[in-house]
C-alpha cells in the first residue's frame, strides 16, 4: 500500500512516512506481544553479540496505511536465529489471525549489510529509510541516502536473476508466482520511473501508473503486473507469455539493465 511520505527532501535524499506513532491502534497488541517475545530472546542472546539484536518493523504498518484483516505485521529480526524468528512468525500469525493475514519474520545478518556490493547498500537504504526499530537499534542509523540510480540498483539490481530464476522452475504455486513477478517486476519499474523523473518511490500502482507513459507498448502488461501484484487471480498461459523473451518481465529488466544497472556478481 502506498506509503504517501515516500519521496525526496529537498536535497535528494529518501523520505519516507515510517514512524513508530503511525502505527495503527488496531495493530498495537501484535507490537507489542511481538516486543516482549522477541526481547526475551535478545537477552538470550550472547553478551558479546546482544548489542547487535534488533528486531525492526516496516510496510504498511509502520507507515500507518494497514487495514485490519487485510494487510500483513512486516518484521526484520537482526542477528538471530532464524529458526527462532520462524517459531516468532507462526505463533503471532495464529495469535492475532484475526488482525493480519500474517505475522512475517525475516532475518538479516551483520553481512547483509556491512559488505562491499550493490545488495548490502540496498539493504542499508532499507535498514534507514523504511525500517522503524522496535527492540534494539537499527543496523544504520545516522547516515541518509540519496534517491538515486545506487539506491535504486540496490532494491531492484537483481531483477534479470528473478527472470532467470522464475523460467527455470515453479516450484511455486501459480497465485504466489504471479504475485512475485508481478511485485518485484513493478518495483524495478518504480525504480525506473524514480531515476527518469527524478522523484523516488517504490510504489508497484505508482510504477504502473508512471511507467507506461515512457512505455506506452507495456500498458496492458503493466496493468497485468499491477493486479497480480494485488493478488488477482492468474492464467499459467499469462505468466508463461511474461516471463517469455519478448515479456513485460524481461523488457523491463533491459531497461533497467541500460538505464540504472544490475547487480555486479562479483562484489555481490
Amino acid at each position: 500500500m502506498r506509503d504517501p511520505g515516500e519521496g525526496l527532501t529537498k536535497d535528494g535524499f529518501i523520505r519516507t512516512g515510517v514512524s513508530r506513532a503511525r502505527v495503527p491502534l488496531a495493530f498495537e497488541p501484535v507490537i507489542v506481544d511481538a516486543i516482549a517475545a522477541f526481547d526475551s530472546l535478545r537477552r538470550g542472546a550472547a553478551a558479546a553479540s546482544a548489542s547487535d539484536v534488533a528486531l525492526l518493523l516496516y510496510g504498511s504498518v509502520a507507515t500507518g496505511m494497514a487495514q485490519p484483516g487485510r494487510s500483513d505485521v512486516d518484521l526484520v529480526a537482526v542477528g538471530v536465529d532464524p529458526g527462532h524468528a520462524e517459531a516468532l512468525a507462526r505463533e503471532l500469525s495464529m495469535a492475532y489471525r484475526s488482525i493480519c493475514r500474517e505475522v512475517a519474520v525475516g532475518t538479516a545478518m551483520r553481512r547483509d549489510y556491512e559488505e562491499a556490493g550493490d545488495e548490502a547498500y540496498g539493504n542499508r537504504v532499507f535498514f534507514r529509510h523504511y525500517c522503524v526499530p522496535l527492540v534494539g537499534e537499527s543496523p544504520v542509523q545516522a547516515v541518509n541516502f540519496l534517491g538515486d540510480a545506487r539506491a535504486a540498483r540496490g532494491f531492484n539490481g537483481d531483477i534479470q536473476r528473478a527472470l532467470t530464476r522464475w523460467r527455470r522452475g515453479r516450484r511455486e504455486g501459480l497465485p504466489f508466482l504471479a504475485k512475485q513477478i508481478g511485485r518485484k517486476t513493478l518495483r524495478a519499474a518504480a525504480g525506473l520511473v524514480s531515476i527518469t523523473e527524478s522523484t523516488w518511490t517504490t510504489d508497484c500502482g505508482t510504477a504502473a501508473a508512471h511507467w507506461r507513459a515512457h512505455r506506452p507498448e507495456l500498458a496492458s502488461d503493466l496493468y497485468t503486473l499491477f493486479r497480480w501484484s494485488e493478488e488477482a487471480p492468474a492464467r499459467a498461459q499469462d505468466v508463461a507469455e511474461a516471463l517469455s523473451e519478448d515479456g513485460v518481465v524481461g523488457r523491463i529488466a533491459s531497461d533497467f539493465s541500460d538505464r540504472i544497472g544490475l547487480w555486479d556478481a562479483a562484489s555481490n
